[in-house]
């Protein structure tokens, strides 16, 4: 894919999400109804979760980069998986704060280690954070990228292991889980909200991708061409 193909289509993203975005969140501020337990302040659901799935979502395609580099030998796949854990981190850390305010709200504490799917999640976050120390510890070349490949598909262990201490919790600040064999466990009106603000932040994060992964390749590109002139 052409630079002005990739750059076209970080653009379409963004207006996509944007659209998106404020669709949903004026559905879940004006729209929705109030939760019958929290009240109005329940809505940050509407942004915490999206949040939440999407790291696991960018986690989980730099897993899957790093198997095709593993098993393909893919070369362009080990800077793929790296975008994809960084842009994973950058919504772990939103991830955080959101989960953090909510849990103030809830329960009166900004942080409770009581909570295994808050341990949980800290630990998936602290564990592709290191991901950025063992990449750098390493010279550039194939042994990098298949050691950082590795590293970021055992992480995909952990996301199952967080992701079901949060269907399992039974507190207020995870609500039950979204789908189960009755359907969503919530409104029309709530879960179409939820539905629009999943996909704008989905969206959003594929725009941050493609816009950081097309810079990291022309930086790339432009190292690869001094060298060749030097």
């Amino acid at each position: 894919m052409s630079t002005s193909l990739r750059n076209n289509g970080a653009v379409a993203l963004a207006l996509l999400a944007a659209v998106l975005l404020t669709l949903g969140l004026g559905l879940a501020l004006l729209w929705a109804p109030e939760d019958a337990d929290q009240g109005s302040s329940q809505r940050i659901f509407y942004i915490h979760v999206p949040v939440a799935l999407t790291a696991y979502a960018c986690f989980g395609w730099a897993a899957w980069k790093a198997f095709r580099l593993l098993w393909k030998g893919d070369e362009r796949a080990d800077l793929e998986s790296y975008t994809a854990v960084h842009m994973g981190v950058i919504f772990g850390v939103l991830t955080l704060i959101t989960g953090s305010i909510w849990a103030k709200i809830s329960w009166g504490v900004w942080w409770t280690w009581s909570e295994r799917q808050l341990v949980l999640f800290l630990i998936l976050f602290l564990f592709y954070s290191a991901y950025f120390m063992l990449r750098y510890s390493t010279e550039p070349g194939p042994r990098r990228a298949r050691t950082s490949a590795v590293y970021a598909l055992f992480g995909a262990v952990l996301l199952p292991v967080s992701f079901l201490a949060i269907r399992l919790a039974d507190q207020l600040l995870h609500p039950s889980p979204i789908f189960t064999r009755d359907g969503p466990q919530m409104s029309a009106s709530m879960f179409f909200s939820f539905c629009v603000c999943l996909a704008g932040m989905l969206a959003l994060a594929a725009a941050l991708y493609t816009i950081e992964l097309t810079g990291k390749r022309a930086d790339a590109n432009l190292r690869e061409l001094r060298e060749r002139l030097a």
